[in-house]
């Protein structure tokens, strides 16, 4: 079906024996999974690894979405990019990595940030929406856009030692649907900070990983029961876990109303790099500077400066955006954060450039 090299002339049912040989699954099962086609989105310490076993599982379409580049501080937890990935786009990589070893995958991405724009429509062809985000708004804005669409949510997060699991809005007996995130978590926390800021260890994050594969197949084989209207808690610690029931309450009609107010972008500020902000008065007394050019990372912000750009924060990897070595860019937004994003993202990929994000946004800067 795909294009192999000649180490990789094998069949099916040779690749898949052992899975095959389970009489829950055998080859009708292995046939649903050949016909899935699940969406993954993020392909750090979660999404790597769902990834490639859901590929090396048999799973027949793949597609990966993620905008960040392998950084080294990745690499104790995402075991599936090396040292010579570094600093290249994680989504290509980790497909390049899955079209080695699995040939009955067809693997694609996309290397831009999923948003309110586009959430929609990414996941429209897929039959199931995998979770491997560790950014709260991106994971209310999967869970509400699922809800929209009737897609099922395989969902995982970390916290320290704690692993957190379930599976979302699939239909039950009588046509109903599952609890979903907001049946379990109304509104989004502010002081929850990533894995960045908290840290985590790498053994809970492949545990939940593979957990989250394991949702994945069941609902593709229908074999076993679900994680549905419960929230597994895992503990590394103590090795203990406990099931938190959830109960369907939040309705089609209300997500519709948050999903059309809603813009899934973080409220509260993560600790930042003081060495990539500017300050108000900074910015203020730099303007005059022509080698100063200030870029609006989202779309009709009204700013009070003569001359700036604008380049929507999920743009900026395919705007083909190349710094000058003699230039200082100041990312700026209302408030500061997702201009803080945005300087971090290219940061990574230019880290020698002159790039800043506007402190406390333009919010602070016209207080002045």
């Amino acid at each position: 079906m795909f294009a192999m090299t000649k180490t990789m002339k094998i069949t099916k049912e040779q690749l898949f024996k052992r899975q095959i040989t389970l009489s829950e699954i055998g080859e009708e099962g292995q046939q649903k999974l050949q016909n899935a086609k699940v969406l993954i989105v993020g392909c750090g310490g979660l999404g790597s690894p769902v990834a490639v076993y859901l590929a090396s599982s048999g799973v027949g379409e793949l597609h990966l979405v993620d905008f960040d580049m392998v950084d080294v501080t990745n690499l104790h937890r995402q075991v599936f990019y090396s040292l010579d990935d570094i600093s290249k786009p994680k989504a290509e990589v980790l497909a390049n990595f899955i079209k080695q070893r699995a040939p009955f995958t067809k693997v694609s991405y996309t290397n831009s940030p999923i948003n309110k724009e586009n959430v929609l429509k990414l996941i429209s062809d897929y039959d199931i929406i995998v979770d491997g985000t560790d950014s709260l708004p991106t994971k209310y804005l999967l869970n509400d856009a699922c809800v929209l669409t009737n897609k099922p949510l395989v969902y995982g997060s970390l916290y320290k030692f704690d692993g957190y699991l379930s599976v979302f809005n699939i239909t039950l007996k009588g046509g109903t649907r599952s609890a979903n995130l907001r049946d379990a978590f109304p509104t989004m926390a502010t002081d929850i900070p990533n894995c960045e800021e908290a840290g985590t260890l790498n053994s809970i994050v492949g545990m939940i990983a593979t957990q989250q594969v394991n949702e994945v197949l069941k609902l593709i084989t229908k074999v076993g029961k679900p994680l549905a209207n419960e929230l597994l808690i895992y503990n590394s610690l103590q090795n203990s876990q406990l099931k938190m029931k959830l109960s369907p309450r939040t309705s089609k009609d209300e997500i519709q109303k948050l999903f059309e107010t809603e813009n899934y972008f973080a409220t509260s500020c993560e600790v930042h790099n003081p060495d990539w902000l500017i300050s108000s008065e900074e910015l203020k007394s730099e303007l005059l500077n022509e080698n100063i050019e200030v870029i609006s990372v989202l779309e009709n912000l009204k700013l009070p400066f003569s001359n700036y750009k604008t380049i929507h924060f999920s743009d900026l990897p395919n705007s083909n955006f190349h710094p000058q070595k003699n230039k200082k860019y100041i990312m700026v937004c209302v408030k500061g954060i997702t201009s803080y994003e945005a300087t971090a993202m290219l940061k990574k990929q230019f880290p020698e450039a002159q790039i800043y994000s506007l402190e406390n946004g333009i919010s602070s800067y016209l207080s002045l």
